[in-house]
């Protein structure tokens, strides 16, 4: 969902009761309302043709160790298979104890391959209180970081992704977040990452990825800070006044109670419009990819003007549904007016 020209555009895709895409919809099947005011629909297409923006996020902390590999795998050929125009483009970011983007935006499959490559999770640091880490990025003023192996700075990503890079980006959007859930160490909340990709008009998929023989926590400790084990780096230079620096905002320790990855990851994308897809026996992470693609190959793409009595600045909620009951329309549920 974009504004553009006082037109606000929502990405769409709509089920029918046993779960299947329903493609054959028109305008008049939708009945939209902005703050509870009646909306009229003007724009109404599924133009698969837009350009495809795509970030993938992978969550490389040490919960992580022991599916990264099925990860890596299953996300070269998604990108293979969703990157089929010049105009569309991919990038990767991997976060654990730092945000790091291991490819900047690109159409070329072999460089993904070779950034999806790099992903490997932190090293382990045992001897008690920390030590300087020589291979980690120096922070803002020009001392290497504190680490300790723990961290896991998910809302940081999605903010950095959404702020840096999608909002600059036209046409289709979305992140796709492989993670537990389990935030660690983020200078930004919860919701000041949904609310960058709502602004960036960015969709967030996440698809819960959990070892349940591993402490998610691993050795814990607070979120350490730096870009770019690799030697990675943010357009503009990550946070405001952060110093090219994405961690050690909030520290947070090992002792605090665990909290509901799935419940958070769930949020995430249903306040952006997205969906949530747990990895398990019956569904694996390349089929969770397939029907990803699907999604995002079959979007209505929806268009209004707000009436004049929405047109000031801020958040505006939008409830979007279809006039035949037994269908579930997927979309966010509002964006940001701005001047």
């Amino acid at each position: 969902m974009s504004v553009d020209v006082n037109v606000v555009t929502l990405p769409v895709t709509v089920r029918d009761k046993k779960g299947q895409i329903v493609r054959n919809l028109t305008k008049d099947d939708f009945v939209l309302q902005e703050d509870g005011r009646p909306q009229v629909i003007k724009y109404f297409t599924q133009d698969t043709n837009l350009p495809l923006t795509l970030g993938l996020l992978v969550d490389t902390s040490l919960s992580q160790r022991n599916v990264l590999d099925q990860e890596r795998n299953a996300s070269k050929v998604f990108l293979d298979q969703m990157l089929t125009d010049a105009k569309d483009k991919a990038f990767l970011i991997h976060f654990d104890r730092e945000v790091e983007l291991l490819q900047d935006l690109t159409s070329s499959r072999d460089k993904l391959e070779k950034g999806l490559e790099l992903l490997n999770t932190p090293q382990l640091e045992r001897n008690g209180g920390g030590s300087s880490d020589p291979q980690s990025s120096p922070s803002g003023n020009g001392q290497p970081q504190m680490h300790r192996g723990g961290g896991t700075l998910l809302y940081d990503a999605i903010y950095l992704a959404s702020n840096e890079l999608m909002k600059k980006q036209q046409g289709r959007k979305a992140l796709i977040v492989l993670s537990d859930g389990d935030d660690r160490g983020s200078k930004e909340s919860l919701q000041g990452a949904i609310e960058a990709a709502q602004r960036a008009d960015t969709v967030v998929y996440s698809i819960l990825v959990a070892d349940k023989n591993q402490d998610s926590r691993g050795f814990g400790g607070p979120g350490g800070g730096g870009m770019g084990r690799h030697g990675g780096g943010w357009p503009g230079g990550g946070f405001p006044g952060g110093g090219g620096s994405s961690g050690g905002g909030r520290g947070r320790y090992p002792q605090e109670p665990r909290v509901d990855g799935k419940k958070i990851l769930d949020q995430i994308s249903k306040e952006t419009g997205g969906r949530l897809f747990e990895v398990s026996k019956k569904q694996a992470i390349d089929q969770i990819y397939d029907s990803i693609a699907e999604e995002l190959r079959t979007q209505y793409n929806l268009g209004y003007t707000p009436d004049k009595a929405n047109s000031e600045t801020g958040y505006h909620k939008i409830t979007l549904a279809a006039k035949q009951k037994d269908l579930a329309v997927q979309t966010r549920d509002g964006y940001y007016a701005e001047r």
